[in-house]
This record gives structure tokens, sequence and C-alpha cells, in this order.
């Protein structure tokens, strides 16, 4: 399978091919027959040769692994749960039998800069632990909303000193906003939508004023707009997950972090849809017209108590089409371009990979995409025009994209794998890649990726990704891993 990815119109290049239906472990693969070399296959070797100037690895790794370590193994060494490319080092930050076995996105705390904590949703049951704190000199964990939370899965950093953290939870999926999380403990929260209450309203809040959905990607600007997205896959009565913008009542404009959940920008404002196509007087919209430039439509104001459906209430329906993916998941900002002075999103349109044909797979592997969103003060008045474009098309080695993170100071983009590789055969695990963006090149698409970590427990899968502010740390957790409990890894040695 390819290991490299040069998307896009390489393909057309290669010249003239005739195309071959294989049958090939109950599934069929077009495999082409090019009349010269392959061009694409050129690109990926380049790739590699040089994958320390592009990515930062000695040498990138070849095919996924298939091992899956015994449990005692990874109590013994936690490491040996991922294999990492020629010149990246692992260390593991925290894999206390207290970490929540489903560790998911996490931020670091207080800044990226001089980072002292972790904290991180836990994707389990209300039964479960939510959001804890992990401390980084020590794997010390401890719990700050202890229960009440389902799914937890996003969670950021503002620019005003908070948390926010969210549910995956369908149309019942809430967000909370969190004071002062060092010293925040053991918090419960009860109820759902508009009954929501915590025990300690002071310092955990209902945030209401996104609405509600099953939340998974979300960016927080400076400012306080923030660009979420409902993780949904479309059925026959509705579309696949929706990409939304919230731009608070009151912007924040800098200052010292607040010390009261009242001042937080996210407490009121605007919740708009995104909706693609501007042709014909902006008629020209629905199924067809999947990217490009569009507009943000305006949904409404949510509130605690009236907290909008965002996946099907009577406010989004009145406003379909809006712009759909296939499970939308993870994303982050583009903070090269925010240093530029420009807003721009990346994330994943996760999709399936079944490959099996007697099964209901489909085929379809999954999208890196990027919106743009003028500058930071246009996306809070909503003057700019936005535009979703794709960056990368994923295929079979690379399938089902989850967490994103970008890297400072290379500008890459590290992207994981949860796809269904454990069902395969033979049996792989997921793996993670390292993504250049787009180059001076003809097209608008990503010029190569290379796999640079892969797992080797073949019930996990790796998630929460996040660099610090030199791109020299990359933090992520091993979910549901094969010890029964969180593992918290760091990858340094970054070229």
């Amino acid at each position: 399978m390819n290991q490299y990815m040069k998307a896009g119109a390489l393909s057309l290049l290669a010249g003239a091919c005739t195309i071959a239906l294989a049958h090939d472990h109950d599934d069929y693969r077009y495999h082409h027959r090019h009349n010269h070399a392959d061009f694409g296959g050129q690109v990926e070797k380049l790739a590699r040769i040089q994958s320390k100037e592009l990515f930062g690895v000695y040498a990138p790794l070849g095919d996924s692994s298939a091992a899956s370590i015994t449990a005692d193994q990874a109590h013994s060494d936690p490491k040996v749960l991922v294999t990492v490319a020629r010149g990246l080092k692992v260390s593991v930050v925290s894999a206390k039998a207290e970490l929540g076995a489903n560790i998911d996105m996490m931020a670091l705390w207080p800044n990226d800069v001089h980072p002292t904590h972790i904290i991180g949703c836990n994707e389990q049951g209300s039964g479960q632990v939510g959001v804890q704190r992990i401390r980084l000199s020590n794997g010390a964990v401890e719990n700050i909303i202890a229960s009440g939370l389902t799914s937890c899965d996003p969670v950021e950093i503002t620019a005003w000193g908070t948390i926010v953290a969210g549910e995956e939870a369908g149309t019942s999926g809430r967000m909370f906003e969190i004071l002062d999380p060092l010293n925040t403990t053991n918090v419960t929260v009860t109820g759902s939508g508009a009954a929501t209450a915590t025990s300690d309203p002071a310092h955990v809040r209902f945030l209401g004023a996104l609405g509600q959905l099953s939340f998974e990607g979300i960016s927080v600007l400076p400012n306080g707009v923030v660009y979420y997205q409902d993780e949904n896959r479309p059925s026959a009565s509705i579309p696949g997950g929706g990409y939304f913008k919230f731009i608070p009542t009151n912007v924040w404009t800098g200052g010292a972090a607040i010390t009261n959940l009242d001042a937080s920008p996210l407490a009121s404002g605007t919740i708009y849809g995104l909706r693609l196509g501007r042709n014909s007087g902006g008629t020209d919209i629905g199924l067809g017209n999947h990217a490009g430039r569009g507009r943000w439509i305006a949904i409404g104001q949510s509130t605690n108590a009236a907290p909008l459906n965002l996946r099907s209430g009577p406010e989004v329906k009145a406003q379909w089409p809006l712009a759909a993916g296939y499970r939308p998941e993870d994303q982050d900002i583009d903070k090269g371009a925010l240093e530029d002075g420009f807003v721009r999103v990346c994330g994943t349109n996760t999709g399936q990979d079944i490959t099996d044909v007697d099964s209901d797979g489909g085929n379809f592997f999954g999208e890196t995409f990027c919106i743009t969103d003028g500058t930071p003060a246009e996306a809070a008045a909503n003057t700019a025009i936005p535009e979703y474009q794709l960056l990368i098309s994923h295929f079979p080695d690379f399938g089902m994209p989850d967490n994103i993170a970008y890297q400072p100071g290379k500008g890459n983009w590290l992207i994981h794998e949860d796809g269904e590789g454990a069902t395969y055969s033979p049996r792989r695990n997921n793996d993670i890649w390292s993504c250049l963006d787009d180059g001076d090149d003809a097209d608008m698409l990503s010029d190569a990726c290379v796999k640079v970590i892969t797992l080797n427990d073949l019930a996990a899968e790796s998630t929460g990704g996040v660099f610090d502010a030199d791109g020299d740390a990359y933090f992520f957790s091993v979910q549901h891993n094969v010890t029964g409990h969180g593992v918290i890894l760091k990858v340094t040695g970054w070229k």
C-alpha cells in the first residue's frame, strides 16, 4: 500500500493507463498499469529521501505494525505501545492506574510555552471521571469533573484563562467552561439540557450558548470566536455533521485572566452554520456543492435555559441546506496563518474504511479539510467570505482520520488514524502521519504525507495529540489500550 502521498493531479501526470479489476481477499481493487514509470511513486520516494528536512525524522516508517503486546508488557514499559520513526524518542507522561482509560483530547496548561499540566477529557460514561489534570513533572492525576459527563471528548484552552470541555453525545452533547482548573476538584454534573447543574457553578458552568450537538473538534480564537463541528454520519433523514461558528456578544480584547465565569465571552452570542455555494445570488447550494466559498448563515442565539439542537432542531432545519461532512472529528487552528493575521482551521471527516465488498462498507477513507475565514476581526464581524477546501483525500493505508494537530515551526499537520485495521486480513494497527501543507505548486493539496508513529496494540487508538509552542514535544493518548487505564506519551526528537 502507498505510504506517502502526493494528492490530487499527480495521478493525471502518470500518463495513459489501463485498469484491471482484481479480486483479492474478497475485495476488489483497481490496479493501474502505466506505460512508463509511476511519477506519483517517484514523488513518494523523494519525500522519503527528504524526510529529515520535510518531516523532522531521519526515516519514516514503512508498514504499519501488526503487533499486539500483552498487558504485562505494557505495564512494564508503556513506551512499547508505540513504534516511532527513526530519530524520534518516546517518554511516558503518565500511566497511573487512576488515569482515565479513554483520555481523548488534551490541552496544555497554563499555555503551550511553559506548560505544567495536561487537561484531558475522558471519553467514558457519566459514571466515570470526565475531566482530569495531569502533572507533567511526575504524571500525577487529579479529577476536575469527577462524574456526570458522557463521552467527554473535546477540550481547549481560552485566551482569558479558562478551559472548555464538551461531550460527544449526539444531540444531548453539552459544552462546559472551567475556571481555575488546577484548583477545581471533584465537581459533579447532574441533569441534562436546560436542567444541567454542577456542584460548583462558580467554577464549572454549562455553556448553553454554544448549543447542543455531538461535540468533537473545537477551536477557540483569541477573540472568543469558536469553530466547532458535529460528529455525525449521514442517514436517510438528515445530512452528516455540520460546521458551526459562534460569535460572542462581547469579543475578548485581551487583558488579565477572568476570575468570574460571568465575564467569559462564551456566556452569550450568536451561532452560525456554514453553507457552501455563492453562485446565482447564493441559490447554487445543496448536494454537489461540497467545496469552495460560502456563507455563515445565522442559526440564532442559544441559552442555558433553551439550548438549541444544532443537528436537527427547527432553527437549523430552517436554514438547510448547510455544509455537512461524514463524521467530522477533530480540528486545529493553523497557528502560522494566525500569526500572519488570518483565520484558517483544519479538520477531519472520518469516513469509514471497511473494505470488504461483502459488507456494507463504502470505501470512503475520509478527508482532511481546511476552512478560511478572513482576519480574526472579520471572523468576529462575520464579514469575511469563508472557504472550504480539501487538503488530503485519504486512502486505505491512511484511512479514517481522527485527531489533527498543527506542528509549530515546521507548519506540518500530524493526523491520527481511527480505522478498522484490526479487522483486516492481515491485521494492522492504526498510525499517526505527518503531512506537509500545500506548497507553491499548482494544486491546493498536501504535498506529501509520511507515517511517523504506529501502535503496537490492536485494541488501542491514538488520540488527543497536541504540540508545545515550539513544535518540539508532541503529547498524545493511547486510548482504550491493553492496560485498562490511560497512557499519555510524549514524542520528542523532531529535527
